[in-house]
């Protein structure tokens, strides 16, 4: 049982999760309700988007609202402060390695995006740096919540969240490719996507997996909200495309919610049990 588990001295009511410290609260937060309605409105747009003739235009309002998501329940969960650096941090590190990568192929491979996504500073869409930063709070969040089932420790914790937003390629690859908005100079054998990519996802994942958990440590503590995140993501995208998109991919669609489902899987069990651990 972790620190802030010893600390309690109460039980939580029904629905209760926990603040920046660990503590029960009986009812959600401001910043977790916000979570909660801009999660439901980026599976709205998800849905438009899947039935749109063109899909690619509502591509940057759902990262938007993934990111602004993310924000609101970390916000909830590390406190306003702590939860932003993280996201500039995550996004900071996920744009100079796309900036990098356009110009050198390293780490991912030679690609270039298309005029699809702007604005494009430096030739990397900001849209793609929030990206990173959004999901990159939620893949950490549910390694957090997974590792409290294997009491893993730091590096373990870093080492799956990475994994876990690398999972997340597996979807996200094949669908930008197939949209339009970026191009590989050699294509490979994945939809197209070389496997030096998720050599090149899983270098840079690692980087913002260590920003992440060093600026939320000393705040850490389960987020239902970022878990919930993560699976939405993983569950939008094998629905996805194993039967909205033209041509539906059931390959992807298996292989990515197998990846994607397995973390979200473990994360839960995490946070059931925290919840147990609250009510003894």
């Amino acid at each position: 049982m972790g620190h802030s588990e010893k600390m309690s001295s109460g039980r939580p009511g029904p629905g209760a999760t926990t603040d920046a410290r660990g503590a029960p609260r009986a009812r959600p937060s401001l910043p977790d309700a916000t979570g909660g309605i801009l999660l439901t409105v980026m599976v709205a747009a998800q849905v438009v988007s899947g039935l749109d003739s063109r899909p690619a235009r509502l591509t940057g309002l759902i990262v938007l609202l993934l990111t602004v998501c993310a924000l609101a329940f970390a916000a909830g969960t590390y406190g306003p402060f702590r939860a932003s650096a993280a996201l500039c941090a995550a996004a900071a590190a996920g744009y100079a390695a796309e900036w990098v990568g356009v110009r050198t192929g390293l780490p991912f491979g030679g690609y270039a995006y298309t005029d699809v996504l702007w604005p494009q500073p430096g030739g990397v869409p900001v849209i793609v740096a929030l990206a990173w930063g959004g999901m990159g709070l939620a893949a950490h969040a549910t390694a957090l919540a997974a590792t409290t089932v294997s009491r893993g420790g730091r590096v373990t914790r870093i080492v799956l969240g990475a994994c876990a937003l690398t999972a997340w390629d597996l979807f996200l690859d094949p669908q930008m490719t197939r949209l339009g908005l970026w191009t590989w100079h050699v294509p490979g054998p994945y939809r197209g996507v070389p496997l030096s990519n998720f050599a090149g996802w899983l270098l840079v994942s690692l980087l913002v997996m260590v920003l992440i958990d060093g600026i939320t440590a000393a705040g850490a503590t389960t987020s239902a909200g970022l878990v919930g995140l993560y699976t939405v993501m993983a569950l939008m995208e094998t629905v996805g495309f194993a039967v909205v998109f033209t041509p539906p991919d059931p390959l992807v669609a298996v292989l990515g919610g197998a990846c994607m489902g397995c973390f979200a899987v473990a994360a839960w069990s995490g946070v059931r049990r925290r919840s147990r651990a609250w009510q003894t």
